[in-house]
């Protein structure tokens, strides 16, 4: 067996390795580059592989640095399938659509506007690319075994990140390779604890927190404290939120806050269509969630939904007090783009960032304090209050990941670190090389190693 690194190397997005054995070859995750330009950079060019020869692609989970360059895979020729969770496929088919829009609609703006380099700026993919690709998608059961090829084999284990979310055993005659995927945390008020593996030959780990703890605080308490500080300086309150998983978080919280009277009485504002959607998708898969179908109608309720883009720009012409939550998480895009633009600029309002903000974005900037940022070719001044929980986090720290390790009953021969930061990554590398005296290293992108 052989793999190939061919994206997840010292970032954490672009998720993306090639496994071959003998005359099978699969793709495990097919992820976007996100942040810096240079990493962006590798999503136009073509994966070194002859797509005519690649007989499946594997998703861990829905969240686009997994499954975003899909679109284009198949737009290039791909005609396999791609096999992935239940709730994976029907993630994708609202977060894939969603990414080819947002594309188009960048593009179509930084041209009426002039502000890019490009003439005429180009999507990577459109709207009817992602629909395309998801024709190929097929749903596969947790722990049901799927042969590839002709001997290659096939099995999710649930890893609690999202619904849908799963660790990846892929083995041939001779080998057993594992992927993490993303871990979820065994403490997450809505995600079921991720799943323990019986072992590996070989184990490719994700580091997103590879080098710190969550703070041992008490989340929802510190949700409500700024909401309220925010509401007594008659601010705004946005928050950036991925649609699938902490949008739905944050709700449950602020339901929970507004049940028991901790908050102000002040409108909320859900300006996401596409949350609203993953919400029902929570609904249909809730056996892999804590929250009973009571919890999530009485979540989503909480909030007024903003549909139409008209209803969007109405917010921004809004006074405080207010809460908006928006995507896209990590500020790159969508209509949380906008409010940004519109409020970031009053000390009055507050920007919440509740989760992981990849080097390069607009979020990472902001919680490291810069001054301005960039928005439509314009610089717009940051005066809010910018504050990060990382215990909204949905991902696992090191120290739980190393819990989860410590399950295994067979240690793997090697870990590769991978879906971290360059300094998140070597700290995950020392924690197992220290705590469970297992060989680790970061691997190189594009690096290929034989699995003997």
């Amino acid at each position: 067996m052989e793999i190939c690194f061919l994206g997840a190397t010292g970032t954490v997005t672009g998720s993306k390795y090639l496994v071959s054995s003998d005359s099978t070859k699969i793709l495990v995750d097919c992820g976007l580059f996100q942040g810096l330009k240079q990493l962006r950079l590798r999503n136009w060019d073509r994966l070194p592989v002859d797509l005519s020869t690649l007989s499946a692609v594997i998703l861990t989970h829905a969240h686009v640095d997994h499954s975003g360059y899909l679109p284009l895979l198949v737009k290039q020729g791909y005609k396999s399938k791609v096999y992935c969770s239940s709730a994976t496929r029907e993630l994708c088919s609202i977060l894939l659509p969603d990414s080819g829009r947002l594309q188009e609609e960048q593009a179509e703006y930084a041209n009426r506007h002039e502000f890019s380099k490009h003439k005429p700026a180009l999507p990577l993919y459109t709207q009817e690319d992602a629909e395309k690709s998801l024709q190929h998608l097929a749903a596969v059961e947790f722990n049901q075994e799927i042969l590839i090829g002709g001997n290659m084999r096939l099995r999710l284990y649930p890893s609690g990140h999202i619904p849908g979310a799963a660790s990846v055993e892929v083995r041939d005659p001779h080998t057993r390779l594992v992927f993490s995927g993303d871990l979820g945390r065994p403490d997450d008020p809505i995600m079921n604890p991720p799943t323990p593996l019986e072992g590996a030959d070989y184990l490719v780990l994700e580091s997103t927190y590879g080098n710190r703890k969550h703070a041992a605080v008490d989340a929802q308490q510190l949700l409500g404290d700024i909401i309220n500080r925010t509401v007594q300086r008659g601010g705004v309150l946005v928050i950036p939120a991925f649609a699938v998983g902490r949008t739905q978080m944050l709700l449950h919280y602020i339901r929970l806050l507004k049940d028991a009277g901790a908050i102000a009485d002040v409108p909320i504002y859900l300006n996401s269509p596409m949350a609203v959607d993953a919400t029902e998708i929570f609904y249909r898969h809730h056996l892999e969630h804590r929250l009973s179908l009571k919890q999530c109608e009485a979540a989503c309720s909480v909030a007024k939904i903003v549909r139409t883009a008209e209803e969007s720009r109405a917010l921004n012409r809004r006074k405080g007090p207010m809460v908006i939550i928006a995507g896209s998480g990590m500020a790159t895009g969508g209509r949380v783009v906008h409010h940004l633009k519109a409020f970031a600029s009053d000390p009055r309002n507050t920007i919440l960032f509740a989760g992981f903000q990849a080097e390069g974005t607009r979020g990472a900037a902001m919680v490291a304090g810069a001054e301005s940022i960039r928005i439509h070719g314009e610089e717009v001044p940051v005066r809010a209050e910018i504050i990060s929980i990382d215990s909204l986090s949905a991902h696992a720290d090191y120290a739980q990941i190393l819990d989860w390790l410590a399950q295994m009953k067979h240690a793997p021969r090697q870990v590769f670190v991978t879906h971290g930061e360059a300094e998140a990554a070597a700290a995950m590398v020392k924690h197992v090389e220290e705590t469970l005296h297992w060989p680790a290293r970061v691997p190189e992108y594009m690096e290929i190693v034989q699995l003997k």
